[in-house]
């Protein structure tokens, strides 16, 4: 998309930015350690192990011998792959009292990285299969309480542990269900490691990111897919997920004293990683969506 910059009339000292918050998908990025390299480098491996159970002990013959280790490496391949170049003149961003580079950087990060990396990171946790994907009508706090209660309960006979357990939703069911202010409100909401607000635009089952180059998509960024269905919670238990960037690069700044193409200063950002989930622990993941 071609750079538009009007030059003021007089000095402005306030810039109009759109209000955007940070991402709120920052608490499951995974350790570096949880993931390994492998020689293909679209590619990420990561262990899973199966030890045999306890048998009878023989006074005679001692201990069984049936709790072997089962130790295999899970191969996941790199899907979030994006970046983008600004490019500013040196005289527009001079005139323009060095708002026009100035501030591109942050409101690049604000703007765009962290709403579509969060976008991203629900869609491809609601992608997922084996999770538990219920189609629920959540109206007012009562019915959101239910339906945490309902999830926790599953959760809890299925053994997930309750640390590291983060619920995810919208600033409006959250208000809805502390308005009651209940003891069994307060409980249901007291058994998270944390309790995240998502902005509405972030949080759907399904999302298209847009190329950047050509047509309809030259602007880039990302939007909502025409099948995709609103969240209305997400619980995630953190060690089931993985979610790791192998590589950012930025936000980097370039002067123009080093660009050897024009007179003019350039800020570039690329992230490069993966979200995906543990094959065995899909029980840490509850989804609720309209």
């Amino acid at each position: 998309m071609p750079n538009q910059i009007t030059l003021p009339q007089g000095i402005q000292t306030i810039l109009d930015e759109v209000y955007r918050q940070a991402s709120v998908t920052s608490v499951l990025t995974s350790p570096p350690s949880q993931l390994r390299p492998t020689q293909n480098v679209h590619e990420f491996c990561y262990p899973q192990m199966e030890v045999g159970g306890l048998g009878d002990y023989d006074r005679a013959s001692g201990y069984t011998a049936n709790s072997g280790v089962n130790l295999v490496w899970k191969t996941v391949t790199a899907d979030y792959d994006r970046g983008t170049k600004i490019m500013v003149d040196e005289m527009d961003n001079q005139e323009s009292f060095d708002l026009a580079f100035g501030q591109a950087a942050n409101i690049l990060m604000r703007e765009h990285v962290a709403p579509e990396g969060d976008a991203f990171t629900f869609a491809k946790i609601a992608g997922l299969d084996s999770i538990t994907n219920n189609t629920d009508s959540i109206e007012n706090g009562v019915q959101f309480l239910e339906a945490i209660l309902t999830a926790t309960t599953e959760m809890d006979e299925e053994e997930v542990p309750e640390e590291q357990r983060y619920l995810f939703t919208t600033s409006t069911l959250l208000k809805s269900v502390k308005a009651l202010d209940t003891t069994k409100s307060r409980e249901a909401l007291d058994g998270f490691a944390g309790i995240v607000k998502v902005p509405r635009g972030r949080f759907n089952t399904a999302i298209d990111l847009l190329s950047g180059r050509d047509g309809d998509e030259i602007a880039g960024g990302w939007k909502a897919s025409e099948l995709s269905k609103p969240i209305n919670f997400l619980i995630v238990h953190k060690p089931s997920l993985i979610k790791f960037d192998r590589h950012v690069a930025g936000p980097t700044v370039i002067g123009p004293e080093i660009n050897p193409d024009a007179d003019a200063s350039i800020v570039k950002y690329r992230k490069y990683g993966v979200v995906d989930g543990y094959e065995n622990k899909r029980a840490g993941i509850y989804l609720s969506h309209k």
